[in-house]
């Protein structure tokens, strides 16, 4: 085999065993630290990391760090070890060196101290801020995950194939991208949500077992889990299947992620499965963190007929936790906090010596009192924090209150790692914005119960075989059991306003489809760049993605989104309306 004339080894592979051979060694310069007569450098590559000493400094003239450099010389044993390093037992003596590739000597930032600087600057300099060995270990652990995943689902019998990029547009819950194209002016595709047509479409052409790493896209704000862009997900399909079925398999599968690439405590399968009613009822979120022990109570019957105009007319939650012995100034602070969220604040009572104190203690009746006590389960040094308020909005509060009681009470084991199934999501909601029925999940689930649902019961009673997976309280997965049947198809969407025509319309392929034999089939999707981010210990989904847009959906590197010139647009047949529009 023909030797590269880069490099003998790697610089995170030297070793003891390595000290009297002649290497050579290529990377960028780390550090440069002048001692005497004599320059110690480390040279960073994609293995590590390794000193070297050079006894001439001329052989550094005009050299800076970052600067790629080629690196000959003899391995020598340290007399100074560094035990943080792997390779902090030897050192190379240069005999030569030579540059590769010229640096700037002005950096925008310090590699070592990149996951210390801006978000901003790090993110227009990506490749440089990839360069720090934290941030640079995110794509390779990203990588072994991948193939991790891969093998598993071909072990498992599972079927890759590629679905299209350029789709169709369909009302799937999120704004689609649009892409215009020169061949069909004034037509256009859609950027996939998700390959949900494609997979199911894959079922009727016979393949019992598909999956795919798929690139899904949807024109959405970001928040710290959920990059507003594009993102991927583990997407697969399984015919002839049941929801215990794909329970089994994303078990199995998540199970070995997290036993292979975390040191968790990790809950056995089988997982617990909480209705979606109870998941609001009990913790007023469908995705709640089951380390947190903390229940929500409702007390709206309570306070039915209260005299205490606060409560009078509102949806009232309330949780109970052991925290008596804190300050007024921590409850004000809880205040603060829910109204950061636009509620009106938290009211609160501490149950001491046998009775009842606290901001709101004076305009309740005895009764009330006996009451709350009695509803949330009060015990001597305990706390009850209140929120009333609309009940959406109500719920959603109380949901930010519980995490942040669990924080600030040091409820939650950072070691643990926690599943659960939410199960029986409604099929269909009230949209809070039209006033009208609207599906609540997916509209390519089946309503449990089939087209005699559809046809018998009130759309709000109606539930689905439709499930997600919840850790630690993020969403993990999401999927349902698919309805495969035309009539029924067609009775689901016609509830929310879509007659035949449109559903032939706008699922032609699919409702096509399934007048040719279409088997019972399931499946779900995994949001891969969450998982990683909940894996390796980031609070933010950007921090695990190559090149990320940033908060406000702008990619900082490439300067996008950015506008086409006039003859483009001529072109395309398009024409922009307020483009001068401040975007960022």
């Amino acid at each position: 085999m023909k030797q590269n004339i880069y490099h003998t080894h790697s610089c995170g592979e030297l070793r003891l065993e390595n000290v009297g051979e002649h290497v050579v060694i290529s990377g960028w310069l780390a550090s440069i630290r002048k001692l005497g007569g004599i320059v110690f450098c480390t040279v960073r590559d994609n293995y590590g990391i390794t000193q070297i000493v050079v006894h001439d400094e001329k052989m550094l003239d005009g050299i800076c760090k970052e600067t790629v450099v080629r690196v000959e010389g003899d391995v020598v044993e340290r007399s100074s070890k560094n035990g943080k390093m792997a390779t902090g037992d030897i050192e190379i003596n240069v005999s030569s060196l030579s540059v590769l590739g010229k640096c700037n000597p002005i950096l925008p930032f310090e590699i070592s101290d990149a996951p210390n600087t801006k978000e901003e600057l790090r993110f227009k300099y990506r490749y440089l801020d990839l360069r720090n060995p934290q941030t640079h270990e995110v794509l390779k652990k990203r990588s072994e995950l991948l193939h991790f995943i891969r093998n598993k689902m071909h072990d498992n019998g599972f079927v890759e194939v590629q679905t299209p990029i350029l789709a169709s547009s369909s009302p799937e819950g999120a704004r689609d991208f649009i892409v215009p194209t020169f061949f069909n002016k004034g037509e256009f595709y859609a950027l996939p949500q998700a390959p949900q047509q494609f997979k199911q479409l894959l079922m009727v052409s016979g393949y019992e077992k598909y999956f795919q790493i798929a690139p899904c896209f949807r024109n959405e704000a970001a928040r710290a889990d959920r990059t507003p862009g594009e993102f991927y997900q583990v997407d697969f399909e399984m015919s002839f299947a049941t929801q215990e079925d794909i329970f089994e398999v994303c078990e199995d599968l998540v199970c070995g992620i997290y036993q292979n690439f975390t040191n968790y405590d990790i809950s056995k399968a089988p997982f617990v499965r909480i209705p979606y009613k109870e998941a609001i009822e009990k913790y007023c979120s469908d995705k709640p963190d089951l380390r947190n022990p903390l229940i929500v109570h409702d007390l709206t019957d309570i306070f039915k007929n209260t005299s205490f105009n606060a409560f009078k007319g509102k949806c009232v939650k309330a949780i109970s936790a052991h925290c008596a012995d804190k300050p007024r100034r921590y409850f004000d602070e809880l205040s603060t906090f829910i109204v950061s969220y636009e509620g009106k604040g938290v009211a609160y009572l501490k149950y001491e010596n046998g009775a009842l104190s606290g901001s709101i203690a004076k305009f309740l009746t005895d009764e009330e009192k006996e009451n709350i006590i009695a509803k949330t389960g009060m015990g001597e040094g305990d706390a009850v924090m209140m929120i009333a308020d609309g009940k959406s909005m109500a719920i959603k509060l109380a949901s930010f209150l519980r995490n942040k009681l669990g924080q600030d009470l040091g409820l939650i084991d950072e070691n643990k790692v926690i599943f659960c199934w939410i199960v029986d999501f409604p099929f269909y909601e009230i949209n809070e914005e039209t006033g009208k029925l609207d599906f609540s999940h997916n509209p390519f689930s089946m309503p449990q119960g089939g087209l005699e649902s559809l046809k018998n019961k009130n759309p709000l009673d109606i539930v689905a075989f439709q499930y997600d997976l919840v850790c630690n309280g993020y969403e993990m997965l999401s999927g349902g059991v698919r309805n495969h049947d035309q009539e029924t198809m067609v009775k689901a969407f016609e509830l929310v306003g879509y007659d035949k025509s449109v559903v032939e319309s706008k699922f032609s392929a699919l409702f096509n489809a399934f007048s040719y034999g279409a088997p019972p089939h399931a499946g779900g999707a995994i949001g891969f760049d969450r998982m990683l981010m909940q894996i390796l210990g980031y609070d933010l989904i950007r921090e695990v993605i190559a090149f990320p847009l940033n908060k406000n959906g702008r990619d900082l590197l490439m300067n996008t989104p950015s506008k086409i010139s006039d003859e483009t647009l001529k072109d395309l047949g398009l024409q922009v309306i307020n483009s001068d529009k401040k975007k960022d």
